[in-house]
């Protein structure tokens, strides 16, 4: 019975990120050449998560500054800190709900880019991170998950027509913060695409 579970586990994880290619294939790319023009110009990439998505914002900004798969010069892109462990932050009850628009308001200038991981769209520290970002005229790359009406949630809600939501068709966290994975290896992938040229991508 526990090893049938844990198959499960894996078929429907494979199955969300099948079905997912080809739903999230035109967001992703809309949100690689945002990161594109944004550190062509100059400007910088601020990451964030909601718990322990805060971890895989940490993973994308190092892969941004050092390498993901390919040498190349780094990118500028800085994790911005939160709380791992609130079991909270992904809610509206969040320990910290202006944490990251604090760091926000410090760091960020017009032309940069906002990147943002929030499973289920709720999270206060997000959707705050959002609306600091718009404040300071930079551009919000939002990565969240749900069906129906309220995919994406306040996060969703609190985008501009010009943000990119790459919204991760799916109601369990766990799958979502998979395929959250599997987004942000493509944005990195795609940027270096564009940067140095195409490449077979290695099995």
């Amino acid at each position: 019975m526990l090893e049938q579970r844990i198959q499960q586990h894996f078929i429907d994880s494979a199955d969300l990120l099948y079905q997912g290619g080809a739903a999230l294939s035109k967001p992703l790319s809309q949100a690689v050449q945002a990161l594109l023009a944004c550190v062509t110009s100059g400007g910088k990439v601020l990451a964030c998560g909601a718990g322990v998505s805060g971890l895989l914002a940490a993973q994308f900004a190092a892969q941004f500054v050092s390498r993901f798969e390919r040498e190349r010069p780094g990118l500028a892109a800085l994790a911005l800190p939160g709380i791992a462990d609130d079991p909270q932050a992904d809610t509206r009850q969040g320990a910290d709900p202006q944490g990251f628009a604090r760091s926000l308001r410090a760091l960020g200038e017009a032309g940069d880019v906002l990147l943002t991981l929030s499973p289920s769209g709720e999270s206060a520290a997000v959707q705050a991170a959002v609306q600091a970002a718009h404040e300071r005229e930079m551009s919000v790359i939002a990565l969240t998950g749900g069906v129906g009406s309220g995919a994406g949630g306040a996060v969703g809600r609190a985008l501009r027509e010009t943000d990119v939501h790459i919204c991760v068709p799916h109601e369990r966290l766990p799958r979502v913060h998979e395929a959250h994975l599997i987004a942000l290896h493509c944005l990195c992938d795609g940027v270096d695409a564009q940067l140095l040229g195409e490449q077979e991508i290695p099995a």
